[in-house]
């Protein structure tokens, strides 16, 4: 398949390849409507069949009218069937059903093959992952990755910033590259250093320092467990690789939530990964 590039329509992720999967947190319901009204007019405007699973909080109502004060022709498109609405479930439905999803995915690209469409464009919120039947996300990512390997697609993945767990900012940063944040209108791109190593981490953190309110008020010991919790280790893996107790361990991590002016472990690590 030729590596044309395409317009994501999404700030820092723009000029991506056929076969991209993009992930955007947002904060709110406007962040998620602007987002998707960014991805969606470039995909109309390149020809491409779009497809939004949308999440629970929005309604095919709301979602027409958001996307139409955005996009011109709006309710023609979504008449004729080039922008449509689909279920969650149609996304990413559960494991026993993944054949059905390979099935509905191959439908949408002979669909646009017969309609001569360029491609497809789709989007789905993930703010499930990890909740209930233990996805998490890798399996997804996999998942995403098998049904547009080979094809002219693209997929956007959007998590609620305000639900996701700390684990799940981490895991998906690590995942991907193609990786940002629309917080309260604002777009911020996500930093993934290496962390594989001592010498990495404290090479990453002191490169974002200077971007961290509060960080120049922790102490030598307190930027350590700092890095160890970017790294997803608990209180317990603290104190072990630090020789100290699971105690003292939460002791400096309830510093530097303090310090950070955070609310708890997970908004410490959104706060660092996420450049203001």
């Amino acid at each position: 398949m030729p590596q044309t590039l395409r317009s994501s329509g999404i700030p820092f992720l723009d000029d991506v390849p056929w076969g991209s999967h993009l992930c955007v947190f947002y904060e709110t319901l406007d962040d998620l409507i602007d987002a998707a009204a960014r991805y969606f007019e470039q995909g109309i405007d390149n020809n491409e069949l779009c497809v939004w699973a949308l999440p629970a909080a929005i309604g095919g109502d709301v979602a027409a009218t958001s996307l139409n004060a955005h996009i011109a022709d709006m309710d023609r498109h979504l008449a004729d069937g080039r922008m449509r609405f689909i279920t969650p479930t149609d996304w990413h439905p559960p494991e026993a059903a993944s054949g059905l999803a390979d099935a509905f995915w191959r439908g949408l690209f002979d669909e646009a093959l017969l309609h001569d469409y360029a491609g497809v464009r789709a989007s789905g919120d993930a703010g499930w992952l990890g909740v209930d039947e233990g996805r998490d996300a890798a399996l997804y990512d996999v998942a995403i990755a098998q049904r547009l390997a080979g094809r002219p697609a693209l997929a956007l993945s959007t998590f609620d910033l305000t639900a996701s767990r700390g684990s799940d900012v981490l895991d998906i940063t690590r995942l991907h590259g193609l990786t940002v944040a629309r917080r309260q209108g604002e777009w911020h791109p996500f930093e993934a250093p290496s962390w594989n190593t001592a010498a990495g981490l404290e090479h990453a953190l002191a490169a974002m320092a200077a971007t961290i309110p509060g960080y120049d008020h922790l102490t030598d010991r307190e930027r350590m467990v700092l890095g160890f919790l970017l790294r997803g280790s608990s209180s317990k893996e603290v104190a072990r690789d630090l020789g100290i107790s699971p105690r003292t361990a939460d002791f400096h991590r309830a510093n530097i939530i303090e310090k950070l002016g955070a609310r708890n472990t997970a908004d410490v690590i959104r706060r660092v990964l996420i450049r203001r």
